[in-house]
């Protein structure tokens, strides 16, 4: 894990998740590029070329300013820091960012969203979760003691997953950490019998991995929701991080299918990653 993006806004939870972006950092030699992205509004792009000119300088010049008082933290020595500010629109240029620097990882912070808030506006966080190419990792609190020791792996074992899988395996395999596989069987889930969930993990593993020896690392798990069951089987096993498959919904599909891995995302308390089908 050679680079680490850490988006911010210069707020408590974008610190959170600065501090578990440095915490990897010292385990694996890996840099920070430590993301501003100036959002500049409708008003001010739509303005002559030499005003906008010169308030983006203006508002570049401010977010320098706040860089100096935000990197500067104890916990960064010794960890090699690159801040960039960009004068982005939308947060999904984050993953152009994230392309041109050749980066292993996005770590943000998120307070995550409810209820019809959700649903009209969405939070930076799950913006940054649909159109990420690589694994985003999702901090909610204080990293307090932050390690990837016990990973909850929630999949629907279906074909599509089986490349996220992969991703999720090499990458939890060089941090060190034990992947817990987990599959939801529920009402909202398309409900299965036994023998069919026994079949469809069996047809996964051997297309993955060419054998059933992880069989036995599989948990099945029956709730009310697909969400209930990996948040409360992570809960039941002390899970540091769920990691979890997303397809990236944009547009109409995203709204009328919802996504679980981003209500996840914004519910869990535990840190989230994603990986991209």
């Amino acid at each position: 894990m050679k680079k680490i993006i850490v988006p911010i806004d210069f707020s408590e939870h974008s610190e959170f998740a600065l501090e578990a972006a440095s915490s990897l950092a010292k385990k694996y030699d890996s840099e920070l590029i430590v993301l501003h992205m100036l959002e500049l509004s409708n008003a001010i792009i739509s303005k002559a070329s030499d005003v906008l000119d010169d308030e983006a300088v203006f508002y570049l010049k401010l977010a320098e300013r706040k860089f100096e008082t935000f990197l500067d933290k104890p916990y960064l020595e010794s960890v090699e820091v690159t801040p960039i500010v960009k004068h982005f629109k939308v947060w999904s240029e984050i993953n152009d960012v994230a392309k041109e620097h050749d980066v292993n990882l996005i770590v943000m912070g998120s307070h995550g969203v409810s209820g019809i808030k959700e649903v009209l506006v969405g939070s930076n966080t799950e913006k940054v979760v649909r159109h990420s190419d690589i694994p985003v990792l999702v901090i909610k609190h204080h990293p307090i003691l932050f390690d990837f020791e016990n990973v909850v792996f929630a999949s629907d074992f279906s074909e599509e997953a089986v490349a996220p899988y992969l991703k999720a395996k090499t990458t939890f395999d060089k941090l060190g950490a034990k992947m817990n596989l987990v599959y939801v069987n529920s009402p909202d889930g398309n409900f299965k019998s036994s023998s069919e969930i026994d079949k469809l993990i069996s047809s996964f593993l051997k297309q993955a991995e060419g054998h059933l020896e992880n069989l036995n690392n599989v948990n099945i798990v029956s709730d009310y929701s697909v969400e209930k069951g990996i948040l409360n089987f992570a809960n039941v096993i002390g899970a540091d991080v769920i990691a979890v498959a997303t397809h990236g919904r944009k547009g109409l599909a995203h709204f009328f299918e919802g996504s679980i891995s981003e209500d996840i995302a914004n519910h869990s308390t535990l840190p989230v990653m994603t990986f991209k089908i």
